[in-house]
């Protein structure tokens, strides 16, 4: 059991010694250490509580000779079909169903990931659950009484590894893929997030949607095996339709949503750095406990390496949150489909109709550009020590104390802005936030 230690002031180590902190190429953090515990215990995810409403009968799952259970699992965990992205690369569990030609379906919620493959034997799910991560399961596409979700650590071989920043978490991928849905791996590729360059974005995709003058790799495929790196972009650019590329009509959209694509990058990083957050924090408290014991020194005293371990990865967490690296949209960006609208609605908004949720779309994603993810059970979830210094650290931000570096792409304005929208409707907030 980790003590709930009192928030200690991070004075010996201000946010300046910790700006050159990074958690990329990271180790695997050990999720069998007994702080974590990812293979036991109860889970608190998505399609856990579906499970139990489909238990209690609260929720039923309805089969189709199309679909398989997939509109009603979207249904079920309110997962907007407009999310809808196409996937071409064979990069995923059904890799032998996955082409150019059937691509795997993608859509997601706040905290939950759906594939869907053409004739595919399951549903593929990553669920977001607030203390361990992400969760993976697999819904089999066989007519039943009883559907049942299966729990697969065996995605972990992948989604547990230093692109995931060394956590049980998600992948987004860009690739230079062959005409036949082959990633051509001696070429490298990208792991893509809004720092990403957008023109290194989208490899092994379909995407459809307008961007002005900015290119992508999606929709288009490496012709020279020799030099797989030459890519002709305009090919792929400013797709309104995808019917000339591949036919959709086995699919619940037309569209593989270039606004959803944006989004999902965000995102998956967000989730992954939370997780990382949480681990990093129980890990360091819990060896810090076997520390004081053996040493014989009060329980709340800490290390210059315990300080460093949780408030260096809440502090990477902060900046990512604040959108401090985003790379800015060359050109308006536009989706073909309502998700935009959708995406926007579903958020709390405050007494003048604002919202962390609005798009910007022109410029960059977000119009306050402070990440939605905060609103989520995971960001809610992390332990105390973790959550007392990112609170304060934004606070410190948000109110101008703070104006160093990193965060001076926050102008005074959008700063009070957010500031006002997250004391309105931020559930948890610290008093002095009032």
């Amino acid at each position: 059991m980790i003590p709930l230690f009192l928030f200690l002031a991070a004075s010996s180590l201000p946010a300046q010694t910790l700006s050159n902190v990074t958690l990329e190429g990271s180790y695997i953090l050990p999720t069998e250490d007994p702080s974590i515990s990812y293979n036991i215990g109860t889970l608190h995810d998505p399609i856990t509580r579906l499970r139990a409403r489909l238990a209690s009968g609260d929720a039923k799952l309805t089969f189709d000779a199309k679909h398989g259970w997939l509109r009603s699992v979207l249904r079920e965990l309110r997962i907007p079909t407009t999310s809808q992205m196409l996937v071409f690369s064979k990069t995923s569990l059904q890799i032998n169903r996955i082409s150019p030609e059937t691509p795997r379906a993608l859509y997601f919620g706040d905290d939950i990931y759906i594939g869907w493959v053409q004739d595919g034997d399951v549903i593929e799910v990553s669920s977001v659950d607030p203390q361990k991560g992400a969760i993976f399961y697999s819904l089999n596409q066989r007519n039943s009484a009883s559907p049942e979700f299966t729990r697969r650590d065996e995605c972990l071989q992948c989604h547990a590894s230093p692109k995931t920043l060394g956590v049980p978490g998600h992948l987004v991928r860009s690739v230079f893929t062959g005409l036949d849905g082959f990633p051509l791996f001696q070429a490298g590729g990208f792991s893509s997030d809004d720092r990403s360059p957008f023109e290194e974005r989208w490899g092994g995709w379909y995407v459809s949607g307008t961007h002005g003058t900015a290119r992508h790799m999606g929709n288009i495929f490496a012709l020279d095996r020799d030099h797989p790196d030459k890519l002709d972009l305009e090919k792929g650019a400013n797709l309104t339709s995808l019917k000339k590329l591949v036919n959709t009509e086995p699919y619940l959209s037309p569209y593989s949503e270039i606004v959803g694509l944006l989004l999902l990058e965000h995102q998956a990083r967000m989730h992954n750095l939370i997780t990382r957050v949480n681990y990093e924090t129980r890990m360091a408290l819990s060896q810090q406990e076997g520390m004081n014991k053996a040493l014989g020194r009060p329980m709340t005293e800490w290390s210059d390496s315990t300080k460093r371990r949780i408030y260096g990865a809440s502090e990477v967490l902060l900046k990512y949150m604040l959108f401090t690296e985003e790379q800015p949209l060359k050109s308006p960006v536009k989706g073909p489909t309502t998700f935009a609208a959708d995406f926007a609605a579903a958020g709390p908004r405050d007494g003048k109709g604002r919202s962390l949720r609005d798009l910007d779309l022109k410029t960059r994603m977000f119009r306050n550009r402070c990440s939605y993810v905060i609103y989520t059970d995971a960001f809610d979830a992390l332990p105390k020590p973790a959550l007392d210094y990112i609170y304060k650290r934004l606070f410190e931000v948000l109110t101008g104390a703070d104006q160093s570096k990193p965060f001076a792409g926050l102008g005074a304005a959008e700063r009070a802005t957010i500031l006002e929208i997250l004391r309105e409707t931020k559930r948890g907030l610290p008093e002095y936030w009032r």
